[in-house]
């Protein structure tokens, strides 16, 4: 995470833009009185919403974590998927 003020984002705004999207760097551009923003990749936010949909389910929460467990505890199997446009 970088801190930067606003002049300071301005003046390398292509650089700085680069670093989000490509490094994926959080910035956070200082104002005065505290008003500060935060810049992040589009990658990032969507993964961010998806995680905070995800955990604010109880039931997505719970059924992600019991997959998790049993993915952990070796409970897999493979499976062959069945070609129905074959005729």
């Amino acid at each position: 995470m970088i801190a930067l003020n606003y002049s300071q984002f301005r003046e390398n705004m292509k650089a700085n833009l680069d670093l989000v999207t490509d490094d994926y760097e959080t910035l956070i551009i200082t104002r005065k009185d505290n008003k500060n923003a935060v810049i992040m990749s589009e990658a990032m936010y969507n993964n961010l919403m998806e995680n905070i949909y995800i955990m604010s389910n109880k039931n997505n929460y719970y059924w992600l974590m019991e997959s998790k467990r049993q993915l952990e505890k070796g409970m897999t199997s493979i499976r062959t998927l069945i070609n129905t446009d074959e005729e």
